[in-house]
């Protein structure tokens, strides 16, 4: 098995290093299996090809990547050399050879991490008539937490991490947030149109840096309340809600299947 056989070789690599200091902070290998499962989870198909993400970039805690230095290049490369493995084995199509990116984001916690994935077209080729169109930018970003203790015998499988994804609601409608930048508005062009005569044509936009989610008003009309309170620009907690003209949305973050 090449992929186990990888996996061992990250374990083995880091185990001197993150024996002692990763018991509660990220392990190499998690990330190795996340971002595969990005991989599978962000697949397109073409006429006659799966594409996959060729660009990955992980956003860890400071404290998380602090642990990481001197190994980071190590360690990159072996994430990549995974990814290849895997889209190797599942008979994926890339665009270029897979490139891991580490960033920090302050608004981690120690043990959590997330994941955005984006098709880059490599430079100075031009993509080929069936080849999928290149991201601008990457797509949203999952945020994995430490699974919660358990008390009981549970698998290996209940013991990864719970995948996190952002979520909208109003006026009995429900949306996940699946791109970094979203525009609500009453404007047909908005990714979220309110038919609500209060909003503006573009009113607010829902931003994701690294992991935390902001809502920013675009000079609007008739403004932006968070929980009540007006805002130019806010960033979002799990449960919060935000209020464009008469509409009321609320944010959650909620773990995905």
């Amino acid at each position: 098995m090449v992929l186990r056989a990888l996996e061992q070789k990250i374990e083995a690599l880091f185990e001197g290093v993150f024996g002692r200091a990763f018991r509660t902070n990220v392990q190499p290998v998690e990330l190795a299996r996340k971002l595969a499962k990005e991989m599978d989870d962000h697949r397109t198909v073409s006429v006659s090809r799966v594409y996959v993400p060729n660009e990955y970039t992980v956003y860890l805690s400071p404290a998380d990547r602090e642990q990481f230095e001197g190994y980071e290049p190590s360690m990159i490369a072996e994430l990549a050399e995974y990814l290849a493995e895997h889209a190797k084995r599942e008979d994926y199509a890339l665009l270029s050879a897979p490139a891991v990116l580490m960033e920090t984001d302050d608004d981690l916690a120690v043990g959590e991490f997330g994941i955005a994935t984006r098709m880059v077209q490599p430079r100075g080729r031009a993509a080929a008539a069936h080849e999928p169109a290149e991201q601008v930018a990457p797509g949203a970003t999952m945020i994995y937490k430490p699974a919660q203790p358990q008390t009981q015998a549970v698998s290996a499988e209940e013991l990864g991490m719970e995948r996190e994804t952002a979520v909208l609601q109003w006026d009995g409608e429900r949306r996940e947030v699946d791109k970094r930048q979203i525009v609500l508005g009453r404007s047909r062009d908005c990714d979220i149109q309110l038919a609500d005569p209060n909003v503006s044509r573009r009113h607010a936009e829902l931003r994701q840096e690294g992991s935390a989610y902001w809502i920013v008003d675009l000079d609007s009309t008739n403004g932006l309340e968070v929980n009540g309170r007006r805002v130019k620009r806010a960033q979002l907690s799990d449960g919060d809600t935000f209020t464009l003209g008469s509409t009321d949305v609320r944010f959650s973050r909620e773990s995905a299947a």
